[in-house]
Order: structure tokens, then C-alpha cells, then sequence
């Protein structure tokens, strides 16, 4: 059987913290900001968790289970 292959995208978009629990940027931070709250804008800066229905995916994706 062949090697299993990690999907690219999703390598770029996610991590995999100590803990094993994934990481992930917020959206709505890439363009039309001029009318975004600053207030708004610093809170989309920060990472946030991937719920736990889309984790499983996501793992499938990196390679992991």
C-alpha cells in the first residue's frame, strides 16, 4: 500500500498544538477593512480552535488517524 499523502491546504491553514489540538486563523482579515472596527480587526488577529466536528477531517487531511 502506498504512503499516505497530507493535503497541502490544509498543511498551510491548520497546526497541531502540544496538546494535540488544532490551530487555526480567523477569516474576514484579507481585504474590505477600511469599514472594520481597529477593535475588531486586532481580535481577528488572534488563532483560534477548530470545533470538534471538523477536527476529525482535518486530522484525516494532515495525515494524522
Amino acid at each position: 500500500m502506498p504512503k499516505m499523502k497530507t493535503h497541502s491546504a490544509t498543511k498551510k491553514r491548520f497546526s497541531l498544538t502540544g496538546s494535540g489540538k488544532l490551530r487555526r486563523n480567523r477569516a474576514f482579515r484579507s481585504h474590505l477593512l477600511e469599514h472594520k472596527s481597529p477593535k475588531r480587526k486586532r481580535q481577528l488577529r488572534k488563532g483560534t480552535g477548530v470545533s470538534k466536528s471538523d477536527a476529525r477531517g482535518v486530522l484525516r487531511l494532515l495525515g494524522r488517524r
